[in-house]
């Protein structure tokens, strides 16, 4: 075999691609002429089944809502439809992974980083070291907010790595993803790696380590011999089966599954129960200071304040108030309405502030959230798309309209998070500012102050 067709070969190990994935592939390396042979080489299964019911072979969804039909005996399956439509009569394509030679260099001379685990840090990554053994069962790590989780799998990733394994840290939010990749970038600066997410101009390299959103993983099949997954209680994640399904599917049969999180859901909670998943849990921060904890403030009808853009209001008061602040504020509002609409107003009732506002559907939200590290943003108004895997020094937060539905109590500590993660500024303000308490914002600030009694019991924070 030519070292062409060996290049081909290693781009569809552990892929599961359509006929035109395969070939879009191909193209972006110029391996145009390898598509015969190696789909020759490939196993390749329907793409979707039809008895004993119908099943999409990419996402395993068996919902007849969920198909459409094109023609008599033609249907596609509308629930990975933003991955590109796979067709009945199509075929999946894969390759199984051949066995790669281990890296010359050890565990410690792949692991860059030039940090110093804390002890619970150091106790939480050895506990992931000692689940390689155990391949059957998940680990999990639930930790709180700024713990330090993401340095935490450097050993494991590491050892993995040094074994000759591939490893993936997938997370369920393109903006997570983003901010982790440059930093395992730095941690292993000897390895290869590639950032997958919808939209990437980068594309897919056979490399051992990966970063890449969950949805990614409905292209991979008995891929990795690690596979992380960051921040699984989040949308779009978590109560999705697809993806739940597409993670397991791309960890090989003697590879090791681990969760992170610092807000389990009722079925993370209830699989450690059963003992179905080992876990590890650290109730403090790696800096040792406690976690902040939020005050209420009453804003009374907060939404008739934006709309009529009442000057006198407590809304405006408390955020003249919040604004004063030295270092970066962060409001959060329930949607993208009502963010725009608190933007507009703050350009009037704060103009000697640096103001900015992001959410979903911005296509500037990376320049802004820069924009804010470098400091020529001060005050940044966010819909929860920033409640999680964003870092700033010196962070304070206010959550307007804490009490809407739309705020759970998984969103609430996570957005609570924000504050105090910088060793040199571990304390800060947070603010639930509402019309009414709500059930989820009692159940997040209990949560939150249950960590530190815990953390305190432990002797863990100052």
């Amino acid at each position: 075999m030519i070292p062409t067709f060996e290049k081909a070969l290693s781009l569809l190990e552990g892929r599961l691609l359509t006929y035109h994935e395969v070939v879009h592939t191909l193209k972006e390396y110029q391996l145009n002429q390898h598509l015969s042979e190696l789909l020759e080489r490939a196993d390749k299964q329907p793409a979707i089944l039809t008895k004993p019911t119908m099943c999409c072979q990419r996402c395993n969804n068996q919902v007849l809502d969920r198909f459409e039909q094109l023609t008599a005996d033609k249907h596609y399956c509308l629930n990975c439809l933003n991955m590109g439509r796979i067709l009945q009569g199509e075929y999946l394509y894969s390759l199984r992974e051949r066995i790669s030679n281990a890296p010359q260099k050890s565990a410690s001379e792949l692991l860059t980083w030039q940090g110093q685990l804390s002890a619970e840090q150091a106790r939480a990554a050895n506990d992931l070291i000692n689940s390689l053994a155990d391949p059957q069962h998940p680990h999990s790590i639930i930790a709180v907010t700024g713990a330090g989780k993401t340095e935490m799998i450097f050993p494991v990733i590491a050892k993995v790595l040094a074994a000759g394994g591939r490893v993936a840290i997938a997370s369920p939010r393109i903006d997570v993803c983003r901010e982790l990749y440059p930093r395992l970038q730095t941690a292993f600066a000897y390895t290869d790696s590639c950032l997958l997410y919808g939209g990437t101009d980068t594309p897919y390299d056979s490399v051992p380590l990966i970063v890449s959103t969950t949805h990614q993983l409905l292209r991979f099949a008995e891929a990795f011999d690690l596979l992380i997954v960051d921040e699984v209680d989040a949308f779009p994640y978590a109560g999705d089966e697809s993806l739940h399904f597409a993670v397991k599917r791309a960890v090989k049969a003697e590879g090791k599954l681990v969760y992170l999180t610092a807000t389990p859901d009722k079925t993370l909670e209830k699989a450690m129960r059963k003992k179905e998943i080992t876990s590890t849990t650290l109730p403090a921060r790696y800096h040792g200071f406690p976690l902040p904890e939020p005050v209420y403030y009453w804003l009374g009808d907060w939404r008739k304040a934006i709309r009529k853009q009442q000057n006198n209001s407590k809304l405006a008061r408390l955020l003249k108030e919040f604004s004063q602040i030295q270092g970066v504020k962060l409001i959060f509002m329930p949607n993208i309405y009502l963010a725009e609409c608190l933007f507009a107003w703050l350009q009037t009732l704060l103009p000697q502030q640096s103001l900015a506002c992001v959410h979903s559907k911005d296509p500037d939200r990376k320049i802004k959230v820069q924009a804010v590290r470098e400091g020529t943003v001060e005050l940044l108004i966010s819909t929860t798309i920033l409640e999680r895997g964003v870092t700033f020094t010196n962070c304070h937060v206010c959550i307007v309209g804490a009490e809407s539905k739309l705020f759970s109590r998984a969103a609430l500590v996570q957005m609570s998070g924000r504050v105090g993660r910088k060793q040199d500024f571990p304390t800060g303000t947070l603010i639930y500012a509402h019309e009414g308490v709500s059930l989820a914002m009692a159940s997040a600030r209990k949560q939150i102050k249950l960590m530190n009694q815990q953390a305190r019991a432990r002797g863990l924070i100052k």
